[in-house]
């Protein structure tokens, strides 16, 4: 078997003409009738790296620590698929995986690309930037004049991307294509193709901006902040034109790689999987990005398509099984005929494909480190907050203990006591640190807002505006909470935290 499995970065199901979206998408189009559709489908941990982490391996990471990167005792898709002789190779412009928080990741795959130049990467050296330049350049709300925030190497990074070709997302498809024309004649590979757009800032070449006018008349504005909407009319609409913008830079993309696969028959013989890690609030619910707000759909349910070229009966097919992230890692292990270590809570998705099943889960939970506990059936979704988001002191559980982009303090470690581990760990004990409420974990402890509990009927409201009191079903859902925490091992303060029974 081979495998192509693409990876965006906060891409909106809402965005994808497939998924009645408004955007011209004619690739992703092009893809949903050669594949099929998974309807329901919803992230696990998040953001960027604790996603990939349950990707890696099969379990939700969002109970037991933060981001940061897979820890020795972590089962890994691409680890596995090595050690029983399938090739795998990683071509990716995702910069995290190159911070102290995700520096573990693609060293478990037998090569790797990297791409330079998105978002903050610390890439162009430029000891003195043109500040009064930028300054014109760029509206006040995306630009930092000290480089302790990011905004500023992301002006920086933009001095040297000129033309189309010089864009990371389309450089990592470059590579990509390499790839297929170097291994051709080849079998048993996966290609892990990830770009970090359409992550903000949403900057694309101009040509994609072609028929997303709007009525803005200002300085380079593609760069929300996470937070609540206080932009104009006119800036929202200049934020969202650009987001569509990226997209469709996203699914030209995409559309080199399916020219590729028809015209070499790939189709015939190699499978391939798209998703993304998270979406985007994009002014919904009055809020951009994610992490901080209540993780509704547009942030929750992602989009999920996969090509098996022993099963072209599937194809264009739309399956309503509920599923999420972490059914990937064993998904991608059985297309190589691997089966999943003892530790992995995902489920195989081929069977939805052949048809030899119509389930893989009765819920999936999700959610980030130190906020609410989310979960879901397929038509109900429910957000369970902690009656105090300081409430029941949170602990970090690590052998490895890295924030997004630094070392864990000295601070924070001085009060780290040994703890005996969980199942996952294999008889390894784990570092227990307190989670101090200003440590550098994205988000902060305590920075939520609108932290309460509420249940969505989304069958009859799918913009989950009017939350219902439905007693039986939120009774219904917490117990499922419960045994999902259960089988993942969870640390007994959760339990304390959202007043669940063992």
């Amino acid at each position: 078997m081979r495998t192509v499995f693409l990876l965006f970065d906060s891409l909106n199901l809402k965005a994808l003409g497939c998924h009645g979206g408004t955007i011209p998408t004619p690739n992703f189009d092009r893809l949903a009738r050669r594949s099929a559709i998974f309807e329901r489908h919803f992230v696990g941990s998040l953001p960027c790296m604790p996603a990939r982490r349950d990707l890696h391996t099969g379990r939700l990471g969002f109970l037991h620590r933060s981001w940061g990167p897979l820890e020795p005792f972590d089962d890994s898709f691409p680890a596995q698929l090595k050690t029983a002789g399938v090739y795998t190779h990683l071509t990716s412009d995702h910069y995290h995986y190159f911070e102290d928080g995700g520096a573990t990741y693609h060293t478990r795959y037998t090569t790797w690309d990297f791409i330079r130049g998105q978002e903050s990467d610390p890439w162009i050296a430029m000891v003195k930037p043109p500040l009064d330049r930028f300054r014109d350049q760029y509206h006040a709300l995306q630009i930092e004049e000290t480089r302790n925030g990011h905004r500023l190497q992301g002006a920086i990074n933009r001095t040297v991307v000129r033309e189309e070709a010089d864009f990371p997302c389309v450089q990592c498809f470059d590579a990509a294509l390499e790839f297929l024309d170097t291994n051709a004649g080849a079998d048993d590979w996966l290609l892990h193709v990830e770009t970090f757009d359409p992550h903000e800032p949403f900057t694309a070449p101009a040509a994609y901006r072609d028929g997303l006018e709007t009525a803005y008349d200002g300085p380079i504005l593609d760069w929300p902040r996470y937070r609540e909407v206080a932009e104009t009319v006119e800036e929202v609409a200049e934020l969202r034109a650009n987001y569509a913008a990226l997209v469709r830079l996203c699914d030209a993309q995409l559309g080199r790689v399916l020219d590729r696969f028809d015209r070499d028959g790939l189709w015939d013989n190699t499978a391939l999987v798209l998703t993304t890690d998270h979406g985007f609030l994009l002014g919904e619910h009055d809020w951009w990005a994610k992490n901080r707000m209540p993780f509704y759909n547009e942030i929750a349910h992602i989009p999920l398509f996969i090509h098996h070229p022993d099963h072209p009966e599937a194809d264009g097919k739309r399956i309503d099984a509920l599923t999420q992230t972490m059914d990937l890692m064993p998904t991608l292990l059985a297309l190589h005929g691997e089966a999943p270590g003892p530790h992995v809570q995902g489920r195989s998705l081929l069977g939805l494909l052949s048809g030899e099943t119509d389930r893989v889960r009765d819920i999936a939970l999700y959610g980030i480190f130190g906020g609410a506990i989310n979960a879901t059936d397929g038509r109900h979704t429910y957000f369970r907050y902690p009656e105090r988001m300081e409430s029941h002191g949170l602990n970090e559980y690590t052998l490895m203990p890295m924030h997004n982009r630094s070392l864990f303090e000295i601070r924070e470690l001085r009060e780290a006591v040994l703890h005996g581990g969980f199942d996952f760990t294999q008889g390894a004990p784990v570092l227990k640190v307190p989670a101090l409420a200003d440590a550098k974990r994205s988000p902060r402890q305590g920075g939520f807002a609108d932290a309460e509990t509420v249940l969505y009927d989304c069958h009859t409201d799918p913009g989950q505006t009017t939350p219902i009191h439905a007693h039986e079903i939120a009774a219904r859902m917490t117990r499922a909470i419960a045994a999902e925490l259960a089988a993942h091992d969870a640390p007994d303060e959760l339990y304390d935290r959202f007043e669940l029974a063992r």
